[in-house]
């Protein structure tokens, strides 16, 4: 067999650009032949893809799976919004959500993709080759309760379960199933809307808090009054930051009167049982990505010197 030295490896990823631990694979499978490996990396996908890996991948579908009691919501992400109207890219998702509910998110890339002998994170890559652009499981988050139920919302659903803001409600109830999945939705769409930091002001990063109260601190001193009065002023503006970014303090949008902890109070007349807030999970896609701006106007202007 063939040496298989370190320059080869290098030469074959710079004609292919595909990953080191896949071109020496090809150069064993092909006897170190570097023709035949350009083709063995060719026939598995693998330089296409790897030559689109460098490209940002902001765009693609969040998507949502419940069963009742649980819950899993994920983000698989694409180069160009076209490309999350594809259906193959659709029923990758769709399958993605299904596998990170029933069998959770943790390393969900290496679990087996259902019905292939191989994980998810190796099928995305042989659909980057078939679909022309870079593709990637991003991130996923599944919840889950004893009794009641995890519901979820999709804000302007592509298609069924499909979308750009994905979010999940965990409500502990004994209570009337139904009403509890109506209220979860409820919730669900005012998360969608309002983006809160938290669900209460003790799951809220100290970091954020402090930030707040020294912007807070530094306005009311420029107000000239009195210590005292600054605190009492500061006390009030840190609660009505409350209000803005902790979800059970924020006025639920869809009454726009009583506070979101007070209208699940409300709601458990109707339920039959209380009503504990478990916790939610909301994505919107690519937030967090630096996406790249093709500005062609900048570089034609920079070219000429202007």
């Amino acid at each position: 067999m063939a040496e298989i030295t370190a320059k080869l490896v290098k030469e074959l990823r710079e004609t292919t650009g595909a990953g080191m631990m896949d071109c020496k694979t090809a150069l064993k499978e092909t006897d170190g032949d570097l023709e035949a490996a350009v083709d063995w990396l060719r026939t598995k996908g693998l330089a296409k893809a790897a030559k689109k890996a460098g490209r940002v991948a902001a765009e693609g579908l969040v998507g949502i799976e419940t069963n009742g009691k649980q819950g899993a919501v994920v983000e698989v992400n694409s180069e160009t919004d076209f490309v999350a109207r594809n259906e193959q890219f659709q029923e990758l998702v769709k399958t993605v959500a299904s596998t990170a509910l029933s069998e959770g998110t943790d390393d969900l890339g290496s679990k087996p993709y259902p019905g292939k002998e191989i994980s998810i994170e190796e099928h995305i890559k042989e659909m980057v080759g078939t679909i022309g652009e870079n593709m990637s499981y991003r991130r996923g988050i599944k919840l889950s309760v004893e009794h009641g139920v995890t519901a979820g919302y999709i804000h302007n659903a592509t298609v069924s379960g499909l979308g750009k803001i994905g979010v999940l409600v965990a409500l502990n109830s004994t209570g009337d199933a139904e009403k509890l999945e109506a209220l979860g939705k409820q919730i669900a769409m005012h998360i969608a809307a309002t983006n809160p930091l938290a669900a209460t002001v003790e799951e809220l990063d100290p970091a954020v808090i402090e930030r707040e109260k020294t912007i807070l601190t530094e306005q009311a001193r420029d107000s000239g009054k009195p210590d005292n009065i600054i605190e009492k002023m500061i006390e009030g503006r840190i609660r009505k930051f409350y209000e803005e970014v902790v979800l059970l303090k924020q006025t639920f949008v869809i009454d726009g009167e009583n506070s979101v902890e007070k209208a699940i109070k409300l709601a458990e007349k109707d339920v039959g049982a209380p009503i504990e807030f478990a916790g939610f999970a909301r994505f919107e896609l690519g937030e967090g990505i630096e996406k790249e701006e093709d500005d062609f106007a900048a570089e034609v202007a920079a070219a000429a010197g202007v």
